[in-house]
């Protein structure tokens, strides 16, 4: 940790040092100048008080040898063996990064009746897959799940580990990382590798205000997670090679606080993050009644409608449906924004869609900047427009099916 250092005998003037720190932080203690627990780290009294009168020491870092933690790996995310889809998204960017490295890729699967549900993890180039099948995994719980991967981690190594920011990876990467003493950066948008295996990751920070750039260039192995539909679904590859190694972990490491007494499947719908086409609401709707005229459009197009933070809080739109860093990630063939400013915050959320048609009569609002089709106008006029160009169109092709 680093920490501030003072001189006292290089002090001539208490009362000129006690102005230095917009924070209060410099105090008069029995005669003494010292630093309170308000200090920031600004080192505005090292650059501007008396020369040699602050320190600022930043202790020695412990080095690592990263030759030892080889390999990419990613937690396959499932449930009852049906593997999330983002496990496969976070493959193809581990085959990407490792690539850059020449290290190998590797997936650990814990579960169970797991075995016969490998063959598709390696059919997208995956190296290797450390499974823990064991009766113990029949439900998620975090104790003995976390056992299992640590076990993994402290038997392979890998430089990096990547966690699907669902439900259930935010609840297993934060406990691993308290583990290894190491660093996690949750819900990553942009991640990358340098040539000494460190990982780039970005997030946005501040409500979307700044871009964090993350390091953990002293710790191993490093934690990333990253939301459903954040990257791409690679390729399967024509002829995978990658092996399937099966586990052993004691049953003292498997015990639990845990009891689960019953589990009930919820009822199963079209997410959000699933839609192909998608039209999004704004504080540009004056009232709910209004709401009719987007989902008018979105039942003409087959379309999921959602909303910005403003029509979530006003209870018009249910908050599953929010797109953006507080909502939900989307990557749909289209999407309609109907008045979307287009805020950091949103724009993180949709900016990998397909095809973006942008609706706002502000030919200047920042949606423009991402959007493949702008329409500069107000919704009141330009929806109704398109519903009815729709349903022309769509007249005219049933009329040439009938002859």
């Amino acid at each position: 940790m680093a920490k501030v250092v003072i001189n006292q005998e290089k002090i001539d003037n208490i009362d000129e040092v006690l102005k230095l720190c917009p924070f209060n932080a410099i105090e008069l203690i029995d005669q003494k100048i010292e630093i309170n627990s308000a200090c920031k780290m600004c080192k505005i009294c090292v650059k501007k008080g008396p020369k040699g009168a602050f320190e600022f020491v930043e202790n020695l870092k412990k080095e690592i040898n990263k030759d030892e933690w080889k390999g990419i790996a990613v937690y396959v995310d499932h449930h009852e063996g049906d593997i999330h889809p983002v496990t496969y998204e976070l493959i193809g960017k581990a085959r990407e990064m490792a690539k850059k490295v020449n290290h190998p890729v590797y997936c650990v699967f814990v579960g169970k009746d797991i075995k016969d549900k490998c063959d598709k993890l390696i059919s997208y180039g995956v190296d290797e897959v450390f499974v823990y099948d064991n009766p113990e995994f029949e439900h998620f719980r975090i104790e003995p799940y976390s056992r299992a991967v640590e076990d993994f981690i402290n038997n392979i190594k890998p430089t990096i580990m990547l966690v699907g920011g669902t439900t259930l990876g935010r609840s297993l990467a934060p406990r691993l990382a308290a583990r290894f003493k190491t660093g996690l950066t949750a819900d990553c948008t942009i991640l990358d590798i340098q040539e000494n295996t460190d990982l780039d990751q970005i997030r946005p920070a501040f409500g979307g205000n700044i871009m964090a750039h993350i390091h953990t260039p002293n710790n191993r192995p490093q934690f990333a997670t990253v939301r459903y539909k954040i990257f791409s679904e690679p390729e399967e590859v024509e002829s995978p090679n990658g092996k399937i190694t099966l586990c052993s972990i004691s049953k003292e490491k498997l015990v639990s606080n845990i009891n689960v007494l019953d589990s009930k499947p919820k009822t199963k719908e079209v997410g959000l993050e699933e839609a192909e086409v998608i039209v999004v609401a704004s504080r540009a709707i004056k009232k709910q009644d209004d709401m009719d005229m987007i989902y008018k459009l979105a039942d003409r197009l087959g379309a999921q409608v959602a909303g910005t933070r403003p029509l979530i809080e006003a209870g018009w739109i249910d908050p599953r449906r929010q797109i953006g860093l507080s909502g939900r990630t989307v990557k749909p063939k289209l999407i309609i924004t109907c008045g979307v400013s287009g805020a950091v915050q949103f724009v993180a959320g949709m900016q990998g869609s397909d095809y973006i048609v942008a609706i706002n009569k502000d030919e200047k609002a920042p949606i423009f900047d991402v959007a493949h089709l702008a329409l500069v106008g107000d919704i009141y006029e330009i929806v109704p427009k398109l519903i009815e160009k729709i349903e022309q169109k769509q007249l005219e092709v049933a009329l040439s099916v009938e002859e």
